[in-house]
């Protein structure tokens, strides 16, 4: 299973962001620290700026970069020019999408992507081929493209419409139809809360690729996290095939670079997430801190905050000064909750401070 990190490419989509290319080639950057098989940098057609983007990025990064290309010979001319490792088409097959999109059939669209296959191979690079709102499309079309084309495909939840249920339902049903999963690639949206889910789903089916963005920056409600699908299949025993040590710091300096924060409360990023201040859990976490965590911080390069104040029990009191050596009298835990409940809250270095004072 390999990840391609779409941040760069998605980030832009959404309404309300413009960041300069000198901001999205130090976020892509910060993200080759991971190690990703993949960046998918930009749109060459659009602009010069997603070529400059591009090229720059394709220069600079171990990762294979990916530059995306509608069927059209000019697009897939663009992406060629900027020098990406990989250039991946994107052709709707969807019946809402061939009707309303490109008022083409599913067979035309089939034929214009073997020509531009062709022409991503007779340009030196590697053909990746996405098929658009796939998850919307009935199985046997999809599974008729991997019999055509003999280059990884990536199947697309365009507009986020599904579940983890029908996720694995539907890729065990491509199975079944003949396809190798292994050659299959899987991109979803967030629109229902489901994206890292579905991920993780396909992950399990032994899908090839999954398309992730840090933070689940992207269009609409984003795409599935970076910090959570890498965080879940370390946490389910598997390997994400990045440097899980360099997790959050990557993750944390990408969104610098783009000028751009998360919820205090974000899975994974969010300081909240980190930070325990009630009562039982300081008491606990000071003696294990497991007992309260999905997983220790400093896996994936972050770090716990206990803090204590008004909410500290008298356990956790006790236990602070049993870790400064002071005798936990019930007149020092008294007043030592008394000092946290006034100068609180504090973290734990100037919690044991105060406990010492005592």
């Amino acid at each position: 299973m390999r990840l391609c990190d779409v941040t760069l490419r998605e980030a832009v989509q959404l309404s309300d962001r413009e960041y300069t290319v000198d901001q999205r080639v130090a976020a892509g950057e910060a993200l080759d620290r991971l190690d990703l098989p993949f960046v998918q940098a930009g749109f060459p057609a659009v602009g010069e700026a997603e070529r400059e983007v591009t090229a720059t990025l394709t220069d600079r990064l171990d990762a294979d970069v990916v530059a995306i290309a509608r069927g059209v010979e000019s697009d897939v001319t663009a992406a060629l020019e900027t020098g990406a490792d990989v250039v991946e088409l994107f052709v709707p097959v969807s019946d809402k999408q061939l009707a309303h999109v490109v008022g083409r059939s599913r067979e035309e669209m089939y034929e214009t992507a073997s020509e531009q296959i062709a022409q991503i191979r007779d340009g030196g690079a590697q053909p990746h081929l996405t098929l658009m709102d796939g998850f919307r499309t009935d199985e046997r079309a999809i599974a008729s493209a991997f019999e055509r084309f003999d280059c990884p495909i990536v199947v697309a939840d365009t507009v986020g419409a599904r579940t983890p249920s029908y996720v694995a339902g539907y890729l065990r049903t491509l199975a079944d139809l003949g396809v190798d999963l292994s050659r299959a690639g899987v991109h979803f949206h967030d629109d229902l809360g489901c994206a890292t889910a579905n991920a993780l789903v396909a992950a399990q089916t032994g899908v090839d690729r999954i398309d992730v963005s840090v933070a689940s920056l992207g269009e609409r409600a984003g795409n599935p996290a970076t910090e959570e699908v890498v965080t879940a299949i370390v946490q389910e025993g598997g390997d994400p095939g990045v440097q899980t040590e360099q997790l959050i710091p990557t993750a944390e300096s990408a969104l610098d670079a783009l000028g751009e924060s998360v919820d205090a409360r974000k899975p994974v990023l969010g300081r909240e997430v980190t930070t325990h201040e009630s009562g039982i859990h300081t008491d606990a976490m000071l003696a294990d801190p497991s007992t309260f965590e999905p997983f220790d911080p400093a896996t994936f390069g972050g770090q716990r905050r206990l803090v204590f104040g008004a909410g500290t029990g008298r356990g956790a009191a006790r236990k602070l000064l049993e870790r400064v050596e002071r005798e936990a009298t019930d007149e020092r835990v008294e007043t030592l909750l008394d000092r946290l409940a006034a100068e609180g809250p504090v973290e734990l270095d100037e919690a044991l401070s105060l406990a010492n004072d005592v």
